[in-house]
């Protein structure tokens, strides 16, 4: 019986070995499947922009700029269609070519700057409003700050907030005016703007832009939003002349994963102005 019972034992670590042995096959390179994994992996942000700009190998080493692979054009044009998420044909075929060609031309090669203002986070997350759970959108960016930088809020989406200030063409705006002469009757006529806030709105300046995060820092400090958790972070870049694009997390099981490119748009100055006013508050000129 005993012997017996030693037989299977050794039968089910035997049984285990094997499958660690397995699943740790060793590639060519000398690594195991989940070494290249974790390797490939864009594991943060401050990484993808290091590879998007070659100064970081595919095994994470950091690249001394004397070394003849940093910033290097050709292993950029192997290196860059990694790091886009090969799963999405948004990110895919010739726009992508375009892409890593205006990247890498050799007289003139694009990097991402850190510290370079024109890209943003996107928080999505959930507070409590009027005692039920509903999903905002915070948007960041950096700013300086003595000799670094830090990240504040430039902009916030909350459609309880948007539908307050709905869309109107000039022939509804222009039913709502203060006359050219109010000034001699001491604003009497003032009254029908004041009791009539649905519209309040329109009295305004043609270049007034209502102010989402002022009135979302109200709302927090009167406790009329309360804070519950992040759901989603995500990147937005417009650095690069003509490009802009979204960097995603991609949590798989393969070497396409991390941060990866999730979107690619070919963007010119007008279509980047539009995007901003998503991005940051706008202020009048």
């Amino acid at each position: 019986m005993k012997n017996w019972f030693h037989a299977v034992l050794w039968f089910f670590l035997a049984a285990a070995l094997c499958h660690t042995l397995q699943a740790q096959t060793l590639t060519p390179g000398g690594l195991s499947d989940d070494e290249t994994t974790l390797f490939a992996m864009n594991k943060q942000v401050g990484q993808f922009i290091k590879r998007f700009n070659m100064e970081e190998d595919q095994y994470g080493k950091a690249l001394n700029k004397k070394d003849k692979n940093y910033r290097n054009n050709d292993l950029r044009r192997k290196f860059l269609p990694l790091l886009f998420d090969k799963y999405n044909q948004r990110t895919a075929g010739n726009l992508q070519q375009y892409f890593i060609e205006d990247l890498t031309r050799e007289q003139s090669p694009v990097f991402l700057n850190f510290l370079d203002t024109s890209w943003f986070a996107e928080v999505s997350a959930e507070f409590v409003f009027q005692g039920k759970t509903v999903n905002l959108v915070l948007f960041l960016t950096l700013e300086k700050e003595n000799l670094g930088s830090k990240w504040v809020l430039s902009n916030v989406y909350f459609n309880q907030l948007s539908s307050l200030f709905p869309f109107a063409d000039s022939s509804v705006q222009q039913q709502f005016f203060l006359h050219p002469q109010s000034h001699e009757l001491d604003f009497m006529n003032l009254h029908k703007a004041l009791n009539d806030p649905g519209h309040i709105q329109y009295y305004a300046s043609q270049k007034y832009h209502p102010d989402y995060l002022s009135l979302f820092f109200y709302m927090m400090k009167t406790n009329q939003l309360k804070f519950k958790q992040i759901q989603n972070v995500k990147f937005h870049f417009l650095q690069i002349d003509n490009w802009y694009f979204e960097l995603s997390y991609y949590n798989r099981d393969d070497v396409n994963s991390g941060w990866l490119i999730s979107n690619l748009i070919y963007a010119n100055d007008n279509d980047k102005q539009e995007l901003l006013k998503t991005f940051r508050i706008c202020t009048a000129n």
